[in-house]
């Protein structure tokens, strides 16, 4: 019984001289990474010298590509459609008769002005001789003159109502898709089809109101649709008087050619607008900049650690900003793992 309880006190004992030295070897360890951890090793990190250069202040844009001149076109009087004299989807020239409502109602109406602007113009003409011989006053021929007046108004009238009967294209362009056939019955509120001069295109679009005052009139843009490599060029020829209060930018346009049929108006445009050329720029890669609540930041190496430092940056491409204040030539930039970096953070960095 006493070597059994003996046994079990020898058990006891080196179950507890075990667990005490793993104690003390954790706490040893422990020391030894808060000590080490004072001395944490450097990020290595990828940065480049800032140096100036020319900047070529291009600004990217979206705009909208609209026709040079397009209608709806409606016939100003109703009737029966006698005839059309256009196909769909064709080049039509301006003058060039369209459609035709029948118009023998108003001719006969016609008719009728003209036999009582002749019969009134003859009875004015018979006053005007009595007038002469003071077999009249000049009251009656008054009244005479006026009924004449007024019938050749008439007639006027209802010939212009005719011409109107003659639809006419107001430009040369191309017409589209038709909704009536002869024998409609047609109205003013009917769309027949639209007309479109799609020989010269406008691209519309807008810049933030800060910009303003760098755009002028006769300046030539670039821009590039979807779908398509090729680079095309428009030139401004009106800017909007005033910045639009709800979205503080200014509304631009520029008419550009397109001979060749292949852009096409409702498409958008991408627009590169140039700007004024700066002297001694510092252009840095995107991928640098750190976006923050009060703006924007960027991280420069200092006595090897990671230097937080506030810039004012402004135009952007794909690759790079322009930034306005906060850095200067000759500053080490960090590239590389800036979204992780704090500042004061010990770092290692590679130039390129």
């Amino acid at each position: 019984m006493k070597v059994k309880n003996l046994i079990y006190a020898l058990l006891i004992i080196a179950v507890g001289g075990f667990i005490a030295y793993r104690v003390v070897s954790n706490k040893s360890k422990n020391d030894d990474s808060k000590k080490s951890g004072d001395k944490d090793a450097p990020t290595t990190v990828t940065g480049i010298v800032v140096k100036t250069s020319t900047f070529d202040n291009n600004l990217s844009l979206s705009g909208s590509i609209e026709a040079n001149e397009q209608i709806e076109i409606h016939s100003e009087v109703s009737g029966i459609v006698e005839g059309i004299y256009f196909n769909e989807g064709t080049n039509v020239t301006k003058g060039q008769v369209l459609f035709k409502v029948n118009d023998i109602e108003l001719r006969a109406q016609l008719r009728q002005a003209q036999t009582k602007e002749n019969l009134a113009g003859e009875n004015e003409r018979r006053a005007k001789l009595l007038l002469q011989k003071e077999a009249i006053s000049q009251e009656e021929f008054d009244v005479a003159n006026a009924d004449y007046a007024s019938a050749k108004a008439q007639s006027q009238l209802i010939t212009a109502q005719i011409a109107k009967t003659s639809v006419r294209a107001p430009f040369s362009g191309k017409v589209g898709l038709r909704s009536i056939s002869p024998g409609t019955y047609i109205t003013p509120t009917v769309v027949v089809a639209k007309l479109v001069n799609t020989g010269k295109l406008k691209i519309t679009f807008s810049i933030p109101e800060k910009y303003a005052s760098q755009v002028k009139s006769g300046t030539f843009i670039q821009f590039n649709v979807s779908g398509s490599t090729k680079v095309y060029t428009a030139k401004i020829y009106a800017i909007e008087p005033e910045v639009a209060v709800a979205t503080r930018t200014l509304q631009i346009r520029a008419i550009a050619d397109n001979a060749d049929g292949k852009l096409f108006p409702g498409t958008f445009a991408d627009v590169q607008l140039p700007l004024n050329i700066i002297q001694d720029a510092i252009v840095v890669p995107s991928q640098a900049i750190v976006p923050v609540q009060s703006g924007k930041k960027v991280f420069i190496a200092n006595m090897g650690k990671a230097k937080e430092v506030m810039v004012d940056a402004t135009t952007r491409t794909d690759a790079s900003i322009l930034i306005l204040s906060g850095l200067k030539a000759g500053d080490t930039l960090i590239t590389s793992g800036v979204m992780s970096l704090k500042n004061e953070a010990p770092i290692k960095v590679k130039v390129k």
